[in-house]
């Protein structure tokens, strides 16, 4: 197969999986069709597409498992209508609390508490376990063997990060009490990805089991703690 044929079949599995496919997953594609393509090939191929879709409206991302094609933020604004599902809201706390994971992990529950000062609710554990943004790790050798927390995988390919490096530099966090964090993982970061979003009633319950944070927020921006996500996966 020559390159040009090499570039089709990858751009179609990119388009067609629907998540992110490693170079591995790639070549599987091939070997089972008795066609062998080593992943310098491979790497050359994702290198030549990339540079394709240079002024267009989607580009060839690596996040952390794997290449997609995606959404860029300039053209994402104009596709909402097309997407029914209610963008998800999180409660200020909810973001904090994963905030404190993502910079501070292993983080055990304990000490989640300890720095914002106020009860992490368990609706909001639920949360982000459910989302699979954050995972349990460990347990710190202390009486009681509390889980520690640390963020996974799909963390990372949410918020378009290839890894933990990427995270944007954070300031101290304020003293216990007056918390406020403020995440922004690109300064033009666009709307979340596609997947299985909590309902409305998760963020709603969310907001009511924690009353000192029950202020609601929307994962597309707004308040004193904001997440951003990355650009939209492009659907099969």
């Amino acid at each position: 197969m020559d390159e040009t044929e090499i570039k089709h079949v990858i751009e179609a599995a990119l388009l067609a999986a629907g998540r992110p496919l490693t170079i591995d997953r790639m070549a599987e594609l091939f070997t089972a069709k008795s066609s062998a393509v080593d992943r310098a090939t491979l790497k050359r191929v994702l290198d030549t597409l990339a540079a394709d879709y240079q002024g267009r409206g989607i580009e060839l991302a690596e996040v952390s498992n794997g290449y997609r094609v995606q959404v860029k933020r300039s053209t994402s604004d104009w596709l909402i209508p097309l997407w029914e599902e209610r963008a998800p809201r999180y409660t200020r706390a909810l973001l904090e609390t994963l905030a404190l994971i993502a910079y501070r992990q292993p983080i055990t529950r304990a000490e989640i508490e300890e720095v914002r000062g106020v009860v992490v609710s368990t609706n909001i554990v639920r949360t982000l376990l459910e989302r699979s943004w954050v995972r349990v790790v460990g347990h710190r050798d202390v009486p009681g063997k509390p889980a520690m927390f640390g963020t996974t995988r799909e963390f990372l390919d949410y918020f378009g990060l290839k890894s933990l490096d990427e995270l944007p530099p954070l300031a101290e966090l304020k003293a216990m009490g007056d918390l406020t964090l403020h995440l922004a993982l690109a300064e033009d970061a666009p709307p979340p990805l596609p997947g299985p979003l909590p309902g409305p009633a998760d963020a709603d319950s969310a907001a009511a089991e924690d009353p000192p944070e029950e202020d609601e927020l929307s994962a597309d921006g707004g308040g004193s703690a904001e997440l951003v996500a990355g650009p939209r996966a492009l659907d099969g």
